[in-house]
């Protein structure tokens, strides 16, 4: 694969939303291939978070995307080598990049919380980025607070 790039999978849509963002949600939550755990896990979650939120108009579908799109980043830094010295170039994200690493972190932070059980700690993982606060929400400021930081050498961009 040295010319070419790989061609992008298609993702199917998740049989009870019909949403592609879904099935990709649910593609980095799995663990060994247990698609099914994983899909439960995620429908619980979302159960769990209408739940917790009862005077909120919107379906929970529609809290979990609002709650991705709080805790998706603009902007990181990455590492550039330049005459020894090693500088934290800030650059924008591209969007299928941006998708992935908000989910990451949402599930990142969601297995790092105390709880019973996954679709627990996803929930209020999800309520938490919902509100703007917990630590995926977090997570999404440091980077941006770095970005900012290191705006001086946004001249060595590649």
């Amino acid at each position: 694969m040295r010319k070419s790039t790989p061609k992008k999978r298609v993702i199917l849509p998740d049989p009870v939303f019909s949403d592609v963002k879904v099935s990709k949600f649910v593609n980095h939550l799995m663990y060994d291939g247990k698609k099914n755990t994983a899909f439960e896990i995620f429908y619980n979650a979302l159960e769990t978070v209408k739940a917790k939120l009862p005077n909120e108009e919107r379906s929970a579908l529609d809290i979990w995307k609002k709650a991705l799109d709080n805790i998706t980043p603009q902007v990181e830094v990455k590492s550039r080598r330049v005459g020894g010295a090693t500088f934290q170039v800030p650059t924008e994200i591209r969007p299928d990049r941006k998708e992935s690493v908000s989910m990451k972190n949402l599930i990142l932070y969601s297995r790092k919380r105390g709880g019973k059980t996954m679709a627990d700690k996803l929930a209020a993982e999800i309520v938490d980025a919902f509100n703007e606060q917990g630590g995926a929400f977090k997570r999404k400021e440091d980077m941006h607070k770095m970005a900012e930081a290191n705006r001086a050498f946004a001249h060595y961009r590649f």
